[in-house]
């Protein structure tokens, strides 16, 4: 009979984010926490609020979807080219692949169309990975 205390299947904790992918459990090269995360999500979030408002006086529904296509048109552009958004280079952070090399064009694309419903955003592992960046095989670390 299995042990209750071990549940089959189930991955051990990690003692910190980052542990179970190799990563260090603070400074460069560590998972971005929480805090710096939101800063980076508000500083995109107002820069793209800011372009959708420079480009054309819009009805509050169509301000809300340019802002959210600018938001992730920005998400898509800069992972690749700059390893993060606008937000995540000012904090101090980037997006990496989990095997390492290079982002490439498809991680961003597929992290940027989860990240905009939200949800899967809110949904971590015990590594504070989003299921979008699961989903990727993306984390994002301190720089």
């Amino acid at each position: 009979m299995p042990d209750p205390a071990t549940p089959t299947g189930d991955i051990p904790p990690s003692t910190y984010p980052g542990e179970r992918l190799g990563l260090p459990e603070e400074g460069i090269g560590s998972v971005g926490r929480i805090g710096r995360r939101i800063a980076a999500l508000m500083v995109d979030w107002l820069i793209a609020n800011v372009i959708a408002l420079l480009v054309g006086p819009y009805a509050s529904t169509a301000q809300s979807w340019a802002t959210l296509g600018i938001f992730a048109l920005m998400q898509v552009l800069f992972i690749p080219t700059i390893g993060g958004s606008v937000g995540h280079r000012l904090l101090g952070m980037r997006v990496v692949p989990i095997r390492g090399g290079w982002v490439g064009l498809w991680r961003p694309i597929v992290r940027t169309l989860l990240l905009v419903v939200v949800v899967p955003a809110l949904v971590w592992d015990s590594d504070q990975r989003g299921f979008h960046d699961k989903v990727a095989g993306t984390v994002l670390i301190r720089a």
